[in-house]
């Protein structure tokens, strides 16, 4: 299991060791371990969420509020996604910056995104199935939304789909109206990077 932190500070893409035959495949996608060493922190466990897509569904950019935030351990267990992670923490150095991962059936990797990070990702493939670890569990007063579509963002999504054929973005009624990057700092949504560090240094003790 190899771990390697991405241009945003805090998310890591995860590629596993995988052993097979003809009889099909077996892989640890996650182990505490190596996680922990990895990372510097245990990940807490509070719920496990799994999604299925049709080719061309958006899904995020997701984030809560901080403290306590939610970590998540993502893979795709079927079809391929782009995975998407964004810095949302006021005052990081890599602010409004984005950073991705290809997940799918092949290579089997993981990422992961700690707390203060946005989250989203993008079906490659009907019937695409994520898997994510969450180190809180669902609290709709503390999640928020930031349009997958920002331009000040610039995610470059992908336009064709895993079999070649062109991908038109599907949102939910709830991203499709989610405010901007800029609106949702004005409207005080926003972790900050000293309560993302607070917080960190909670799990580290």
């Amino acid at each position: 299991m190899q771990f390697r932190e991405l241009s945003v500070p805090g998310a890591f893409e995860i590629t596993p060791r995988q052993f097979g035959d003809p009889r099909g495949v077996f892989l640890e996608w996650f182990k505490a371990g190596p996680f922990a060493d990895a990372v510097g922190h245990p990940l807490d466990l509070a719920q496990a969420n799994c999604s299925v897509s049709a080719a061309g569904v958006l899904r995020g950019v997701h984030f809560a509020d901080v403290p306590p935030g939610q970590a998540k351990y993502v893979t795709c267990a079927k079809g391929a996604v782009l995975d998407v992670v964004v810095d949302l923490r006021v005052g990081s150095p890599t602010f409004g910056q984005w950073d991705s991962v290809l997940l799918d059936d092949v290579d089997r990797r993981a990422i992961y995104l700690g707390e203060g990070l946005g989250h989203a990702f993008m079906a490659l493939e009907d019937d695409s199935t994520v898997l994510y670890l969450c180190s809180t569990g669902y609290n709709p007063g503390a999640e928020h939304g930031i349009h997958p579509l920002d331009p000040a963002i610039g995610i470059e999504w992908p336009t064709t789909a895993r079999d070649g054929s062109p991908l038109t973005p599907q949102l939910s009624d709830k991203d499709a109206v989610a405010p901007t990057l800029a609106e949702a700092e004005q409207q005080g949504l926003l972790p900050t990077l000293a309560a993302v560090e607070e917080h960190l240094a909670s799990l580290r003790n």
